[in-house]
């Protein structure tokens, strides 16, 4: 049980690199103290632009590409890997605390993003077809509402619906989607409230039924 731990104490703290933050480091900008305050992916792009948006991307996939592709098959020092820790299992505890760091990150006062886009990596490293359900929701939802935080949390909504119905015998995986789908629909609280006020902010461009 040791490796279970260590890896995945390991998967958080990689979490907890948030590009926002990073790409802000270099730039001399914090993203949390501009436009919703979040140090997410969509914040960055409203804000900084899709340049310094793109850089937060490829990080915050990145670290989860690292966390859930290569840790769990990895050798570490004075551990190794230990047989009797189930490897399914351990990548979806390695995927759900890259993800939980992402949100709740120890460098940066627990205060993170949302974890869609370092989810979003993580799901390509378990069930890269499990994507299409999620980024067709997600797309459609965006395209008829406008509403980008919509989208990501009815396309989240998508993964424990495509294990249940492609792998399962698979208890890790859908246990796994069920617990992202609660989970990225509470970190998208802030955006039921202010859609259900009527002050959301809408993605304009990609919203296609939005009044003429």
């Amino acid at each position: 049980m040791l490796e279970l731990g260590v890896k995945t104490l390991v998967a958080y703290l990689l979490g907890a690199v948030l590009g926002s933050l990073v790409m802000g480091r270099l730039r001399g900008v914090d993203i949390r103290e501009h436009g919703s305050g979040n140090a997410g992916g969509t914040n960055a792009l409203r804000t900084q632009g899709w340049k310094f948006a793109f850089g937060v991307v490829v990080i915050d996939v990145g670290k989860a590409v690292l966390a859930v592709g290569l840790l769990p098959g990895l050798a570490l020092p004075l551990i190794g890997i230990d047989p009797a820790v189930d490897r399914e299992w351990l990548t979806v505890a390695c995927a759900t605390a890259v993800v939980v760091g992402h949100v709740y990150p120890v460098w940066y006062e627990f205060r993170g993003g949302k974890g869609a886009a370092t989810l979003i990596g993580a799901v390509a490293m378990i069930a890269p077809a499990a994507l299409v359900p999620v980024i067709v929701v997600w797309l459609a939802t965006v395209m008829l509402t406008g509403f980008v935080g919509l989208g990501t949390v009815l396309g989240t909504a998508t993964l424990p619906v495509y294990f249940a119905l492609a792998e399962p015998r698979s208890v890790p995986l859908v246990v796994f989607g069920l617990v992202m789908a609660a989970f990225v629909a509470y970190t998208h609280r802030a955006n039921i409230q202010r859609m259900r006020a009527g002050n959301e902010n809408r993605a304009r461009r990609l919203w296609l039924l939005r009044p003429r």
